[in-house]
């Protein structure tokens, strides 16, 4: 027998993380947002799974990214803040990415390494562990992104706008590997992890100009506004502009989210890769009145994470899950997907059971929603500058659309988010919806306890307060 034809039922799959930062859940035209198109992303959301209810359980960049490498939960594994250093003893991804013979690659926004300065030097005993990498720590300038790392260390500037520049070098590496790694046998390389990581749609909110790139966001005057957005003329003057640029940045992103599919099939590995299509946090863009992220309203926790198949949705379910993936939930999705064991050490859930096939090698069985959180749990420490809100915080959403939010010794936000998607009626204090309250108290006074964190829950008198109200 042919030994190609022998070799490639059993190939291990390979997976690409591609994410940005600040990019909502909400801003995909898929999602229903008229002021963007995003027809790559919607296509991958077609054949492969959505994961319509996926939270950033700490909505700021460091943090999220250290729980997304390592699978603990940010007060767990150190970074709680920007910036912060990532501990390198700590074990990340991809240590059983190579036990189980992987390649693993980075290239982007790495913001891991506690400095602010877009020419930091990032060590490589500071990488994750990745065998290749080529980013920078951090940057807020797309047009002049620096990076530096495997067989370039000193930071050089790249040449066009930061999401397509990046692009370039992920697809650069990802060819040299494919073509270089064979044995003389067609299509046989080391299957791979990489990640592309890119600053926008993150401020500054600058969208490329180069010609090569058209934008279909509609002028300032005619962007659509969430009705969380007060209706203050000068507010939405200046949110307006602010969300041009913004979406300008998504569709530019989804350009090159094409670019990635269309170059995985050229080289012929698109039916064994999945892309897994996420953001580290969202973006408020005026709603509640406010700008950023940190935050724990939806346009800062919901963020898009799509699971597809790059060569077609015949080789993966297709599907929609209410599933609450959490941050620390992607590392444990992930081996899932390639069927690799997953470290007792990562506290996260592997969802990857809602996407695999039963034709897959991978393949351990359909979902038991039973065994699946029932709630994600949310935290936030103080943020001394551009936020709103100088507490710390601590949250949970539960599985049935209730949020709670609590202020050391405070509670301070109840929002059904069902009945309430913009979360526009606080109900925290309201008469009838104690009980809700009381159920949200409790569970996350048990993901505060359970996850070894520090935080002064707020007194609510739950044994005294419990005949206040008519049972329901």
């Amino acid at each position: 027998m042919d030994r190609h034809l022998e070799f490639r039922p059993r190939r291990r799959m390979n997976v690409i993380w591609v994410f940005g930062d600040a990019h909502r859940a909400q801003a995909l035209s898929h999602r229903g947002d008229p002021n963007v198109k995003t027809p790559n992303i919607d296509s991958l959301a077609r054949r492969g799974v959505r994961f319509d209810s996926a939270v950033a359980g700490a909505p700021w960049c460091s943090p999220f990214r250290a729980a997304l490498l390592t699978g603990l939960y940010p007060h767990q594994c150190g970074v709680v803040q920007i910036p912060q250093r990532l501990d390198p003893a700590i074990p990340t991804i991809t240590g059983p990415f190579r036990q189980a013979g992987y390649h693993s690659a980075f290239v982007g926004k790495w913001h891991l390494d506690g400095f602010d300065e877009h020419t930091h030097y990032v060590p490589p005993e500071r990488r994750g562990g990745f065998d290749h990498w080529m980013g920078y720590d951090n940057n807020n300038n797309q047009e002049e992104c620096f990076v530096h790392g495997t067989g370039h260390e000193t930071p050089r500037r790249l040449p066009g706008y930061e999401t397509d520049s990046l692009t370039d070098l992920l697809l650069s590496h990802l060819q040299q590997h494919v073509d270089g790694n064979g044995n003389g046998i067609e299509g046989d390389y080391q299957p791979f992890f990489a990640v592309l990581s890119v600053q926008p749609p993150h401020g500054p909110m600058v969208p490329p100009t180069n010609p090569g790139y058209r934008s279909s966001v509609p002028h300032q005057a005619a962007i659509s506004f969430r009705p969380n957005v007060p209706a203050s003329a000068r507010f939405r003057e200046q949110a307006a502009d602010e969300a041009v640029g913004y979406y300008g940045m998504i569709e530019n992103l989804d350009f090159n989210v094409g670019r990635i599919l269309a170059a995985l099939k050229a080289m012929g590995i698109d039916r064994e890769t999945y892309m897994v299509f996420f953001s580290d946090h969202g973006d408020l863009l005026g709603s509640h009145g406010f700008n950023g992220n940190s935050l724990p309203w939806e346009e800062c926790i919901r963020i898009p994470f799509i699971v597809g198949m790059v060569g077609g949705r015949f080789s993966m379910k297709v599907d929609r899950s209410d599933a609450l993936l959490n941050h620390v939930d992607i590392a444990p999705t992930t081996l899932g997907l390639c069927g690799i064991e997953v470290p007792e050490r990562m506290v996260g859930h592997d969802y990857s059971r809602h996407c695999i096939r039963r034709d897959r090698p991978e393949y351990r069985g359909e979902p038991d929603p039973a065994a699946e959180p029932d709630s994600a749990f949310l935290q936030q420490v103080p943020r001394k500058f551009y936020c709103p809100v100088n507490r710390a915080w601590r949250g949970v959403v539960m599985d049935d659309g209730w949020k709670y939010v609590c202020t050391p010794h405070n509670d301070w936000l109840l929002y059904d988010t069902v009945s309430d998607p913009y979360e526009q009626a606080n109900l925290v204090y309201w008469y009838d919806h104690q009980e809700a309250k009381q159920r949200c108290h409790r569970r996350l006074a048990r993901w505060i306890a359970d996850t070894g964190d520090r935080f002064e829950m707020p007194d609510i008198d739950l044994e005294g307060a419990a005949g206040c109200w008519p049972a329901r």
